[in-house]
């Protein structure tokens, strides 16, 4: 699968063009914590690494100030040749590309257990493998028209759709009821969706993602600079948290 699993703090400075070459974080830290999520609403590791940060995040609120911390998702497609307008089942799609349904059915064990850990529900069986650029477009416009929390929002919302009510979330339709269940107009979605804006941002977001090495998901680059792969555990993230947060601190009191 090309969805992210590793280690912690790779310096992006250092892995252009080489993906598996890790540093150990340095330097001071602008003020202000920018976390841009670079993921896709059909990666199942995607969804689980977003339910382990947020935890993560929740908890290091407990104790100390976030404030500063403003996470943004950013879009990536696993598969950017899928057909737009049309939709396969997930299963059908998992036995092509890694090698039969035997195959498909364990890696959607795994991840459906595995999701289940983060109170997460999986219904892969009817899940529906869509070409995901309209939805990237959806939460580009989600990001300009109000907060990240509603951004936030509306990526949980079809997240969902995907993995657990088995919807078609490349069918209009469907994002317009998925961005209205969060808040939004359904004219103002529509009309949206119908032209054309926001495509050269999200295309540019894209290959600006292939420019900087990101060939996995999901991925959390913090302030441009250093770069977080895979659904790492919530204890994981909260250390990253508390380390990035402490480095900011004595970089404002220093």
């Amino acid at each position: 699968m090309t969805d992210a699993m590793g280690h912690p703090f790779v310096d992006k400075r250092r892995t252009e063009g080489r993906g598996d070459v890790r540093g150990v974080m340095h330097g001071s830290i602008v003020a202000g914590m920018r976390v841009e999520i670079w993921s896709d609403v059909v990666c199942p590791w995607c969804y689980i690494g977003k339910r382990r940060f947020e935890t993560a995040l929740a908890n290091v609120a407990a104790t100390r100030d976030v404030s500063s911390v403003d996470v943004v998702y950013r879009p990536y497609q696993l598969d950017p040749t899928a057909s737009p307008g049309s939709a396969q089942p997930v299963v059908e799609a998992y036995a092509k590309k890694f090698g039969g349904p035997e195959r498909a059915r364990e890696i959607i064990a795994n991840v459906t257990s595995v999701a289940a850990e983060s109170g997460i529900t999986f219904n892969m069986d009817v899940a529906l493998r869509a070409n995901t650029l309209l939805a990237h477009r959806l939460l580009w416009f989600a990001e300009q028209k109000g907060t990240h929390h509603e951004q936030h929002q509306l990526k949980e919302r079809l997240l969902q759709a995907y993995f657990t009510d088995g919807q078609n979330i490349g069918d209009p339709d469907v994002l317009i009821a998925c961005a209205v269940a969060v808040g939004f107009d359904a004219d103002d979605v529509a009309r949206f969706l119908e032209s054309d804006a926001g495509t050269g941002e999200v295309m540019e977001f894209l290959a600006n993602a292939a420019s900087n090495g990101i060939t996995a998901v999901p991925t959390y680059v913090i302030n441009g600079q250093w770069a977080v792969p895979g659904a790492q555990d919530v204890a994981v993230f909260e250390r990253v948290l508390n380390r990035l947060l402490d480095n900011e601190s004595a970089d404002l009191n220093g």
